[in-house]
């Protein structure tokens, strides 16, 4: 049954209903990549493999993960599916589909029942750079090393947000 990708020392499991979900979940991973976080990426369908997607679930602790991202189009119920699952915190990434540009799955994350929580980001690149992000803003807490570079990159962003190569008052002037 273990017909999916782990890695050693993988912290964050990153999972998408369907391949189409990489190009915008490559950018969660990448953001993972660069804040040196290990995590590892797998298309389990919640529909189309429901026993691989409990038994990702039900091993996935003990193998280290702390965190899962799930990314899901359309009915997008890989999330809510993942969280009835596993006590472990679930990001969820809705992704635009073939209709509604989202709306549904974000409305699929959002719209969980009372107890079997997921933390639902924005709809695309957004939301899935974002997943990443609060991953490791989580892991971060109790990972001093993985904390400065968190505060590294938020430094960063900020310094970036409002530099304005080439204005008055500019450092490049």
């Amino acid at each position: 049954m273990n017909d999916y990708t782990t890695v050693d020392g993988a912290r964050v499991g990153v999972l998408m209903g369907s391949a189409s979900d990489w190009p915008t979940m490559e950018k969660a991973s990448k953001t993972l990549s660069d804040l040196g976080v290990i995590h590892e990426c797998n298309v389990i369908s919640a529909h189309r493999a429901a026993k691989r997607l409990e038994h990702y679930c039900q091993h996935a602790e003990a193998r280290g993960i702390q965190i899962l991202i799930c990314a899901a189009g359309g009915a997008a119920h890989l999330a809510g599916v993942a969280a009835a699952m596993t006590h472990l915190p679930i990001l969820g990434c809705p992704m635009k589909a073939w209709s509604t540009e989202g709306l549904d799955s974000l409305l699929s994350m959002a719209q969980m029942p009372k107890g079997i929580p997921v933390g639902t980001l924005a709809v695309g690149s957004a939301g899935a750079i974002n997943a990443a992000l609060l991953a490791v803003s989580v892991l971060s807490l109790s990972d001093d090393a993985l904390r400065e570079r968190y505060l590294a990159f938020r430094a960063a962003q900020s310094e970036a947000t409002f530099s304005l190569p080439g204005a008055p008052g500019h450092p490049s002037e």
